[in-house]
């Protein structure tokens, strides 16, 4: 866990990954409904990421892509990137990619989370700089929760700028220079 009190943090690690056991696991409750208490060797299940890492390194699991980096995901950023809705397969998409890359060993992964965001990140300024409140209210629910951050500080730094532009106070005094010093004695 790289930040133990970010809630992003947090959530991020809660998404569920697909792994297969290398090794039996007794005393182990993965699925309430089932009758006994352990995995089977070569039993596919889900699992956070949390525990998927932990158990990735001590060597008892081996991690697959996750839903959300499959080939449909793929092809979808492939034909237009700023159009996907990555917030539905994901809220912290680039987030969760950048933790489960190494894991998968799947060179596809880091390729596929570098080329959706130069695109979406061309496209989300364009949007906070330009578009409307009518245009945005459509375009802000694809948006994952690192895009939406971004989204809302080009609004700000737009804001700021067109006020600056408008006749703004050019500059401003320092509270420092304000105060008389104190007489030494």
């Amino acid at each position: 866990m790289a930040n133990y009190y970010n809630i992003d943090d947090i959530l991020t690690e809660e998404e569920f990954v697909p792994v297969v056991f290398h090794k039996a696991a007794n005393g182990v409750i993965i699925d309430p409904s089932s009758e006994t208490n352990s995995v089977e060797q070569g039993a596919k299940v889900e699992l956070p990421l949390w525990l998927a890492q932990e158990l990735y390194f001590r060597q008892a699991i081996s991690i697959s892509v996750p839903a959300c980096f499959n080939q449909k995901t793929r092809l979808e950023i492939q034909a237009d990137a700023a159009c996907v809705d990555l917030k539905s397969r994901s809220p912290y998409f680039y987030e969760f990619g950048c933790k489960i890359a190494p894991l998968v060993g799947d060179k596809t992964v880091e390729i596929l989370l570098l080329s959706a965001f130069k695109i979406r990140y061309k496209e989300i300024l364009t949007k906070a700089y330009t578009a409307a409140y009518t245009a945005t209210s459509k375009f802000l629910p694809l948006l994952t929760k690192e895009e939406t951050i971004l989204y809302e500080s080009a609004q700000t730094s737009m804001a700021a700028f067109k006020k600056w532009r408008m006749g703004g106070p050019r500059l401003q005094r320092a509270s420092v220079l304000g105060r008389k010093r104190k007489p030494i004695e």
